[in-house]
């Protein structure tokens, strides 16, 4: 496992139950720390700067000399380049080193879509605020302007007109935040804004068949920004327009060519149907791996793991069966004119019909972030209900009972 983060430690864990032996390659530093629930489980954690392929590649193969590997993982969709480039080093099952790039660079993802004629927004890339103005004749105003190498809804930002646009891009091109131990780049989209409601699909390829197995609802903040702050498996959907969707990110993971393992594609119904945001060669982050398995009884992490091991889904138990109708995640936020003191209404959430987990991760003195990206979220829900229904007034119970920095003494 290359860095076990998000969805990677769902795979670790997943391994470690089924009693395979786990190696994770980590920088174990800032934001790349190793989790400490897995640090003593695991048979080995290899140190190496995890963003350097060629010294990860060495540190691999090193280790591969002494502990024969049999298949590499990302933890997250920052290490697919690089654990696709390990994979070919050792001959082993993986994605092809020319597909990554078009999973992770929006720039070739986009390209890739658009000659397999499916439909996707109008887009330029840019690297210069220069060309900015050609690049907004080009898709017309509203556009989106975003990273080409980036998540977490990093700086992807809609704007109406040539200095809104301006503004976005300067913010993004200047900022010095660095992510998983890589600083933001100057090369961004421009892109046609995509109106219509945003999904997200979770499916696997496995033995050359792609597989649907949900699609998921999101819930974003406000616009101009897309932070999600929830989610919810499976989405309502007319069973129409569902096979639309389907149907569509088919063509789209075989147009970037995606040939194994699970993948998280993310898009927005149009009037002219459904329009690829982007697609990533990993599960989705944000414990959707968790919500798929709650509501559509399907493993991801265990697929993956028969997929890159050679083993059978009965195996890995990858198909454990549903245990509710709807599962949903609900994150918390607050007002970004202070730093985070303190939680209240945690005991009464816990207790709300369904809600399997709550969980605040930032700790006093931490600053609240605005409503623009995934550093907004201070906290998480888990929960399951029996329809769509009862689905919204729980996800509605938890915004109002979980306060943060209630005055005086608010327990």
């Amino acid at each position: 496992m290359i860095e076990a983060l998000s969805g990677g430690v769902l795979l670790v864990k997943a391994a470690l139950d089924l009693g395979i032996s786990v190696v994770v390659a980590s920088a174990d530093t800032a934001d790349r720390v190793m989790p400490a629930e897995l640090r003593d489980r695991i048979d080995e954690l290899v140190t190496v700067e995890t963003n350097d392929i060629p010294a990860l590649v060495a540190a691999v193969q090193d280790l591969h000399d002494r502990l024969p590997i049999s298949a590499v993982f990302p933890g997250c969709d920052v290490y697919v380049p690089a654990a696709a480039h390990v994979a070919a080093r050792l001959g082993l099952t993986g994605l092809d080193v020319a597909t990554v790039e078009r999973v992770r660079d929006k720039t070739r993802m986009r390209e890739a879509v658009a000659a397999a004629g499916l439909r996707t927004p109008r887009f330029t890339e840019v690297s210069a605020t220069s060309q900015l103005a050609a690049a907004a004749e080009h898709t017309g105003f509203p556009c989106v302007v975003k990273p080409v190498d980036q998540s977490g809804s990093l700086h992807v930002t809609v704007v109406h007109d040539l200095h809104e646009l301006t503004t976005a891009y300067e913010r993004l091109s200047t900022d010095s935040f660095v992510d998983l131990g890589r600083p933001l780049i100057e090369r961004a989209l421009v892109e046609e804004y995509l109106d219509g409601p945003e999904y997200s699909v979770e499916g696997y390829v496995l033995d050359g068949v792609t597989t649907v197995v949900a699609v998921t609802e999101k819930f974003l903040v406000p616009e101009p920004h897309f932070a999600e702050i929830g989610h919810q498996v499976p989405a309502d959907l007319e069973p129409a327009l569902e096979a639309g969707i389907e149907a569509y990110v088919a063509e789209v993971v075989e147009a970037v060519g995606l040939s194994v393992g699970p993948f998280h594609c993310e898009l927005r119904v149009t009037p002219q149907g459904p329009a690829l945001v982007e697609i990533g060669a990993r599960m989705g982050g944000d414990r959707i791996a968790d919500l798929v398995e709650l509501a559509r009884g399907v493993s991801l992490p265990r697929v993956w793991l028969a997929a890159l091991l050679g083993l059978t889904t009965e195996a890995t138990g990858a198909f454990p069966g549903p245990t509710a109708a709807v599962a949903g995640i609900h994150f918390f936020t607050a007002p970004a004119e202070h730093t985070f003191e303190r939680a209240a209404g945690l005991d009464e959430a816990l207790a709300l019909p369904g809600v399997r987990n709550v969980q605040i991760d930032a700790v006093p003195g931490d600053p609240v972030h605005p409503l623009v990206d995934f550093r907004c979220r201070l906290g998480h829900a888990v929960f399951t209900a029996d329809s769509h229904r009862d689905a919204a007034a729980t996800r509605g119970a938890l915004g109002a009972t979980v306060r943060i920095n209630p005055a005086g003494g608010d327990r």
